[in-house]
């Protein structure tokens, strides 16, 4: 079976596009197999393990587009390759319909609808802080979702939008709600008085999900992207965000969402939480306890408490407060089922903050606890390194998301590892988050399910129990629902967490033990 290649310099196709055109490929007659990818050093190592990477495709860089095609037949080729090129160049098929207009650049867009304030840009890290500059000196604010961005990039775009009083949300920033509109990938919420910062995505989800089910509301969600509060950027954005939530009519209560600041940019911050007199709550992952540093400030080790203390604070009343308190029974009835080799958890995560939680309820109480995203570079490894311990990767990383759609988008390389982690003798507890809503899978866990259900079985088959816990992260107002989702798992006989916090805690008691 022979296999063909074309290299097209210089050509940029977003990810999501491109997964939909290599499905498209693979389904012409002739093709046994084909991937097209951007020519990133991990899609090139995704072809040379997929035995795909031609000599041609090897001199690739970022902003190339490769083509690897294997036939059934050499004579058919060249049509094969007319049929892909013709795939590359259509266009959608509700810009047909609909006839949306399509703007080449940023100029011609604002030109055109010079009310508009906000661009929204998600285009491969080599060329977003180029466009992302033009919205500002447009005077647009951002919202920057691309990743791989260089850090000094970063400084320069903020200290721009700073200066021009504008938002500069990312890069990396992967939520944000507006007006009550979501952006990126966000959730169905009701509207109401309680403001959030956050310099993560997912965590920002989870507390404005949790806010929802406690009854409350959010007014406004501002991103500032990942590394805001590190000692580089000193947290330009995190301020900028509070101050215009401070100033804000409709917000009543502040919640900020952040892995540990460093120590300097976290100074900053909580002196900045001083001069503001609405009550303020935040969330740090990884963060010792829980501390109270003024009548109206509080900080926070999870998720779940954050919100729940703010929706306290903004009006709704504690005792109608469902809080899902820890399942003790289910807890010693997991432990009972796992054999003594059953020790480690495999958390396999699409939401980066999602997967910190766990991790660090995991380190509270085990060693040996290993993730490419850990704090202590002792324990951290590669997405793709063999798990060893208690193991969490984040799927949504760096190293994962170049060129490629987000896990949330499409999580087939997460099945991969699921394969993978359920045949580990010593593994008792598979944790995983499915996460729905705007710009996420329409159906995530039926991506995911026959993987899960293959897993339980073989472990049934080889005389031991694999526990699968997963945490479903939306409402009821998301489509899919919640509850469809969770209904869907239940029904495979796999352990449901209420919430991103409970999903850890009981992660790291099943495992234990001896008590």
């Amino acid at each position: 079976m022979p296999l063909y290649s074309r290299l097209k310099t210089n050509t940029y196709i977003d990810s999501v596009t491109l997964m939909a055109i290599s499905t498209a490929i693979n389904q012409l007659d002739g093709v046994i197999q084909a991937q097209v990818a951007m020519g990133s050093p991990m899609n090139k190592a995704v072809l040379t393990e997929a035995n795909l990477l031609t000599d041609e495709l090897s001199t690739a860089v970022a902003s190339d587009l490769m083509i690897a095609v294997v036939v059934e037949e050499s004579s058919h080729v060249d049509e094969i390759f007319i049929q892909v090129e013709a795939l590359l160049s259509r266009k959608p098929t509700a810009d047909i319909e609909e006839k949306n207009e399509i703007f080449h650049t940023i100029t011609a867009a604002a030109d055109k609808n010079p009310e508009s304030n906000l661009v929204i840009i998600s285009v491969n890290g080599a060329y977003a802080a180029r466009e992302a500059e033009k919205a500002l000196m447009l005077n647009k604010h951002v919202m920057l979702f691309s990743d791989n961005v260089p850090i000094e990039q970063e400084l320069h775009l903020k200290q721009l939008a700073h200066n021009k009083k504008l938002l500069m949300m990312g890069p990396d920033c992967g939520t944000a709600m507006i007006n009550g509109v979501g952006l990126g990938f966000a959730n169905k919420v009701r509207q109401g008085n309680i403001g959030i910062v956050a310099a993560s995505g997912t965590g920002a989800q989870e507390v404005s999900v949790r806010i929802h089910e406690f009854g409350g509301g959010v007014s406004q969600l501002i991103g500032t992207g990942g590394r805001d509060l590190s000692e580089e950027i000193g947290g330009i954005m995190m301020l900028n965000g509070l101050q215009l939530l401070a100033e804000d009519p409709h917000t009543s209560v502040i919640v900020i969402v952040s892995k540990p600041p460093a120590p300097s940019v976290a100074e900053k911050i909580l002196t900045a939480c001083q001069q503001i007199s609405k009550p303020i709550f935040i969330w740090f992952l990884g963060y010792q306890g829980e501390q109270t540093l003024s009548s109206h400030i509080q900080i926070f080790s999870h998720s779940k408490p954050t919100a729940m203390a703010a929706v306290i604070k903004s009006g709704i009343a504690e005792e109608s407060i469902d809080k899902h308190a820890l399942n003790w029974p289910l807890i010693n009835e997991v432990r009972a089922k796992l054999s003594p080799e059953q020790k480690y958890i495999r958390g396999l995560f699409c939401g980066g903050t999602l997967c910190d939680e766990a991790l660090f309820s995991a380190m509270e109480k085990h060693d040996e606890v290993y993730s490419n995203i850990h704090p202590n570079k002792a324990h951290r490894i590669l997405a793709t390194d063999k798990s060893k311990g208690h193991t969490f990767i984040d799927f949504g990383d760096d190293e994962f998301t170049q060129g490629k759609a987000h896990p949330m988008i499409d999580p087939s390389y997460r099945i991969e590892r699921i394969l993978q982690e359920g045949k580990d003798p010593e593994v008792g507890v598979l944790l995983l988050d499915f996460v729905v809503g705007f710009g996420a899978n329409l159906d995530p866990v039926n991506e995911t399910l026959n993987a899960l259900i293959q897993v339980k079985q073989d472990a049934h088959n080889a005389g031991r129990h694999l526990e699968i816990l997963a945490y479903v992260l939306g409402t009821e107002l998301d489509s899919p629902s919640v509850n469809s989702q969770i209904a869907l798992l239940e029904k495979a006989g796999i352990t449901i967490a209420s919430s991103s916090t409970n999903a850890g805690l009981l992660a790291k008691e099943f495992v234990v033990k001896g008590e």
